[in-house]
């Protein structure tokens, strides 16, 4: 339920990383939470990374019946956004569709994000009586501000694209989220390990 594309070599390319279960809006599963982790982990040496969904979902967060069955609870998920934040190349969001619930904190800990036109954002951990993964709400308050961390978080605000993009949430509206992703990542991957020197001073 994960696709892998390597375009360039391991030496400063591009390593895509597609959500492939575009019949369940890309739900998370803990398998696909570890295939991801997987996926980030094994990509040193890349100088950039794209994370984007199959469908035009790009997930609609966690497995229900995973959630029932204790997926919340998972070491997965921390492992996943650890390896994106630990990233040293750089990482883009390309949000096909729209972003939910624990699927919020991969999209956070890439560097960039870029939604189609059509996004929506929400988490709705209040009104589902779960609790948002522990480092989510620091990462959202640090690109949209603790007020509006709390609309999302706490009043269950639904944003569109135009909103997210004013907020901070995402970085670019384009048609196609991918191709948009690819040019964001067209400097580095001309720079190569240069990239990473740089990451290293944010």
């Amino acid at each position: 339920m994960i696709r892998v594309h390597d375009e360039g070599g391991l030496e400063g390319g591009l390593r895509l990383v597609v959500l492939d279960r575009a019949d369940k809006a890309n739900a998370l599963t803990a398998a696909m939470l570890a295939d991801l982790a997987a996926a980030v982990e094994t990509a040193e040496g890349f100088a950039a990374l794209v994370v984007t969904g199959a469908g035009k979902v790009f997930s609609a967060g966690a497995d229900l019946q995973g959630m029932a069955e204790g997926l919340g609870d998972a070491p997965e998920w921390g492992r996943l956004t650890a390896a994106l934040d630990g990233f040293r190349g750089l990482s883009v969001a390309a949000l096909n569709g729209t972003l939910a619930g624990g699927a919020f904190g991969m999209a956070l800990a890439c560097d960039l994000r870029v939604c189609v036109p059509g996004a929506e954002f929400f988490y709705p951990v209040m009104k589902r009586g779960y609790l948002p993964q522990p480092s989510d709400p620091k990462r959202l308050a640090a690109l949209v501000g603790p007020s509006r961390a709390r609309m999302i978080l706490l009043a269950g605000a639904r944003i569109g694209a135009a909103e997210a993009l004013g907020w901070g949430l995402v970085d670019r509206v384009a048609d196609d989220a991918l191709a948009a992703a690819r040019a964001l990542c067209a400097d580095a991957l001309a720079a190569g390990a240069h990239g990473a020197r740089i990451k290293a001073l944010f």
